[in-house]
């Protein structure tokens, strides 16, 4: 990669891995860029990947004393880019204003937004991966999460936030690197996915593998089975009431071509042009993964050995991570909050309800 756009501030680096150097802390422009570990990374599963890519956005600059950094973690089929995704939080005037706080957000491995993922050449074959791509679980996320962090050179973040999938990555992270998270927003997400996560995830991946196609060693493989796996996830992430006041149709006469038949369609259509089967399958799998009590101890007992100060947002009409997973983790975390939102659109509320989240995180910045 070329570094035209880039100034370049080196701070003295904690100890790294060979091969990862520190970078930029101030980037001018808002396109993807592209972080390469050259050492890998060992997996949970037993596999190492031998080298892979995070692409990831900065916004804003590092200060002198390099306290304003809030990282983002994205959900499921998000991007590294905040500013798209969560407007209404991110972005020049809002709740996370570049103006005061260097920015970053990271494309998880196994995504296909720049990342190494299953449609990515496996540099030992020199053909995509595929169906060999291997099992990264949210602990293989935060650890190249940590790798990409000391190539920047940030010794401290101000505020770790993610939802859904991303929350779990930052808990995992928070109890990997104690020293390194002054707060983290753990928004609508858990301590260990739960069957009931598990069981929507399973019927989605059985949908895109009773596709034909994605046998087949293409890159759109198994669209059909993704647009009908993100039917399935649009009832877990809204709410019976939700689907109520916006897809109710105005007249009695109908009976076919039902509103809320085709906004089903029209959802899985929009995530077949931006998203990718294999990247699909991985990520959920990588959720269904999150457990942070797994080769450590009982969950009680991890939770309440971190550290961070943590705030929890719980959605009260969630019925995919509902309340009972947030305040688990509320009664176990010493040092958290809890805060409930209500909202009528269930999961996605983090994403809906802007204001609500948005008062919350600007009262833990200030």
């Amino acid at each position: 990669m070329t570094f035209s756009n880039y100034n370049f501030l080196q701070l003295e680096s904690e100890t790294q891995s060979p091969g990862v150097t520190t970078a930029f802390l101030e980037y001018r422009g808002n396109a993807p860029q592209y972080f390469e570990s050259a050492v890998g990374l060992y997996l949970e599963s037993g596999v190492k990947l031998p080298s892979f890519t995070l692409a990831y956005h900065t916004y804003g600059t590092l200060n002198t004393a390099g306290d304003n950094v809030v990282w983002i973690v994205h959900a499921l089929t998000a991007n590294s880019d905040p500013q798209e995704w969560w407007p209404e939080m991110v972005g020049p005037g809002k709740y996370i204003d570049p103006a005061e706080h260097f920015i970053i957000c990271a494309n998880a491995l196994g995504s296909s937004y720049g990342s190494t993922s299953p449609i990515s050449i496996n540099p030992q074959t020199g053909e995509k991966y595929y169906h060999q791509f291997p099992l990264v679980t949210q602990r293989d996320q935060v650890a190249a999460f940590d790798q990409l962090r000391l190539h920047l050179g940030i010794k401290k973040v101000k505020l770790l936030v993610g939802a859904s999938l991303g929350g779990q990555q930052c808990l995992e992270w928070s109890i990997l690197r104690p020293h390194v998270f002054e707060q983290q927003l753990l928004i609508a997400t858990n301590a260990v996915h739960s069957p009931w996560g598990i069981a929507f995830n399973e019927a989605q991946r059985m949908a895109i593998f009773a596709d034909p196609s994605f046998d087949l060693p293409y890159d759109d493989g198994g669209k059909n089975g993704l647009a009908a796996a993100r039917a399935m996830a649009m009832i877990s992430y809204r709410t019976y009431q939700g689907y109520g006041v916006t897809q109710a149709h105005p007249t009695n006469e109908i009976i076919e071509d039902h509103r809320a038949s085709t906004y089903q369609r029209y959802q899985g259509h929009k995530l077949v042009k931006r998203f990718n089967a294999h990247a699909y399958v991985s990520l959920s799998r990588a959720m269904d993964s999150h457990n942070v009590g797994r080769r450590r101890g009982p969950i009680p007992d991890i939770l309440d050995s971190i550290t961070t100060q943590t705030h929890i947002i719980g959605i009260d009409t969630d019925i995919l991570f509902p309340l009972s997973e947030q305040a688990f983790m509320y009664n176990h975390i010493n040092r958290s909050k809890f805060h409930t939102i209500t909202s009528r659109f269930g999961h996605d509320g983090f994403l809906t309800e802007g204001p609500l989240v948005g008062r919350i995180v600007e009262m833990i910045l200030k």
